[in-house]
């Protein structure tokens, strides 16, 4: 069990015995709800967790060391920054998927970027984004949110070849 895992057991406790003490109609509503939750969750979790096992095993380490792997420099950065902005879903599909190309020979720097352009560039966002915020913020918010990436990877591949 790692430390996310224990925090988490320790706050879900600390609500149930919160729910508990203020009655049983608390507590089963809490469970229903949560049960709620897990059903519309579920199945998208098992194939997220599913396409990384299998990407796991069938990852071709050369083609990942070879396009954002240790030697890959800045191209390895921009790679990585294209690919951040690919990468659908939330964090429970993103990381493990970032976790088994880490694992698979990509390099430091060229995680960082990858995960800083997902968090910060998804195109998934600009479908919600473009319609409520409008077209002048989606295009300046853009703008500046590719370089935020390439920046991070730049810092980490700066301080990594000292």
């Amino acid at each position: 069990m790692n430390s996310a895992t224990l925090i988490l057991w320790v706050i879900a406790g600390i609500l149930l015995a919160v729910s508990l003490r203020r009655g049983k109609e608390t507590l089963i509503t809490g469970l229903q709800l949560s049960w709620k939750t897990t059903y519309k969750n579920a199945a998208v979790l098992f194939l997220a967790f599913l396409i990384v096992g299998y990407v796991d095993i069938l990852s071709p380490t050369d083609l990942v060391k070879s396009w954002i792997g240790p030697a890959s420099g800045w191209k390895g950065l921009l790679v990585a920054e294209g690919l951040g902005l690919l990468l659908p879903g939330g964090p429970y599909v993103v990381f493990p998927l970032i976790a088994v190309l880490y694992k698979s020979g990509a390099s430091l720097p060229a995680v960082i970027t990858l995960v800083t352009s997902w968090s910060t560039q998804s195109l998934l966002t600009i479908s919600f984004e473009l319609p409520f915020m409008g077209g002048r913020f989606t295009l300046i918010r853009w703008s500046l949110g590719l370089i935020i990436p390439l920046l991070a990877g730049s810092a980490a591949l700066l301080l990594l070849q000292q």
